[in-house]
């Protein structure tokens, strides 16, 4: 385990001595100067992954030239472009990225640029913004995590499976029961366009239709739910419902860089409209709150990591990384003790109770 980082190196805002011509004219719409990168990204994609996607439907084009922008296509919208893209789509839904008066581009965001990486228009800030965050990783959540063991292979995927057969279905049901029918209505609306699009391309161009949105949308939905479920992966059985108890911190890794500081998890539960440049701030003013309540804190690892020593259960690795804020343990054993019982699945009869470790040794989990 480690001690507290002396440091944090993971992005804050720094307001920039001078901006460039194309800076000055982004500032003009962007709402917030701090999001002027999510402005660059767009400026980006626009750039790049329209062009090669239009290219993709042009008949008659040369094998050898097809082949080469899928390729570059897919380099691009998987290497380069999805995490920064999926986590500002994430930070724009809890904070518009342009002014009111040109709303028309925060629409663009979703209806355009989404479906490119499989976003199903308007669908994930329904899921997020109207359920997500409204249930806090709890039974009524469709994606939470709790009845689930979340260091098992088999587990995450019938929570894959269940999230890509019936994940929309349980999502309206959700909305309906709840009654709200504005998120209802985006859903549907959202979900039925973009699989509208799919089958009218296909009958155009199968192959390019399948490269620019029927691909990316099953890579999209895999890496949405690993994401969710390493975030939500170790749950303190006392009090599952508190977000410091049901949320992970990643603290210093080139993925906060990379991905607007996604790795505080737990402090974008406790304050969802904070902004994605005060989070390490936000953890060090929080500290105290993050002792008090024994939350989850890594320091130098990200999703990735975490999901793969899940996986293959090297808790040893995930104790090496652990941060051991308040210095409440003595040893790794202490802490790999602590992390198993953070990740044992939740009874369905009783939510608030975890399977006791008799059953499920006895269950081969």
């Amino acid at each position: 385990m480690k001690a507290l980082p002396a440091v944090l190196t993971d992005p804050v805002y720094h307001k920039p001595a001078t901006y460039s011509w194309l800076d000055t004219q982004l500032l003009k719409v962007c709402q917030d100067e701090r999001d002027l990168p999510f402005a660059r990204l767009l400026v980006n994609i626009s750039l790049t992954l329209i062009p090669l996607a239009l290219l993709l439907y042009v008949p008659g084009l040369p094998g050898w030239l097809w082949w080469s922008a899928a390729v570059l296509f897919h380099f691009l919208n998987n290497i380069r472009f999805k995490g920064p893209f999926g986590l500002m789509l994430h930070c724009v839904c809890h904070r518009p990225l342009f002014k009111k008066e040109h709303d028309w581009l925060n629409m663009g965001i979703p209806w355009v640029i989404g479906p490119l990486f499989g976003q199903t228009p308007e669908t994930y800030y329904t899921h997020h913004m109207g359920m997500h965050h409204a249930e806090n990783n709890m039974p009524e959540d469709t994606s939470s995590t709790m009845r689930y063991q979340r260091d098992s292979l088999g587990s995450f995927l019938q929570y894959l499976g269940d999230f890509i057969a019936v994940g929309i279905f349980r999502l309206l049901s959700y909305f309906k029961r709840k009654k709200k029918q504005k998120f209802l209505f985006k859903s549907i609306r959202g979900e039925a366009a973009f699989f509208a699009l799919c089958v009218g391309l296909s009958f155009v161009n199968w192959p390019a239709t399948f490269t620019v949105f029927i691909l990316p949308f099953l890579i999209s939905r895999v890496i949405m739910m690993l994401g969710n479920w390493t975030q939500h992966a170790f749950v303190n059985p006392i009090d599952p419902a508190n977000a410091y108890h049901n949320s992970v911190t990643c603290l210093n890794t080139k993925y906060n860089h990379k991905c607007w500081n996604d790795g505080y998890h737990t402090s974008h539960h406790v304050r969802p409209a904070l902004h994605w440049t005060e989070h390490p701030n936000h953890f060090l003013k929080t500290l105290p709150k993050y002792v008090q309540h024994e939350a989850i804190v890594f320091d130098g690892i990200h999703w990735l990591h975490l999901f793969a020593w899940l996986m293959t259960k090297r808790y040893d690795l995930m104790a090496r990384h652990f941060v051991n804020v308040g210095e409440r343990y003595t040893s790794d054993e202490e802490v790999i003790e602590l992390l198993k019982s953070r990740t044992r699945r939740f009874a369905e009869t009783t939510p608030y109770a975890p399977v006791p470790s008799s059953r499920l040794v006895s269950h081969g989990v």
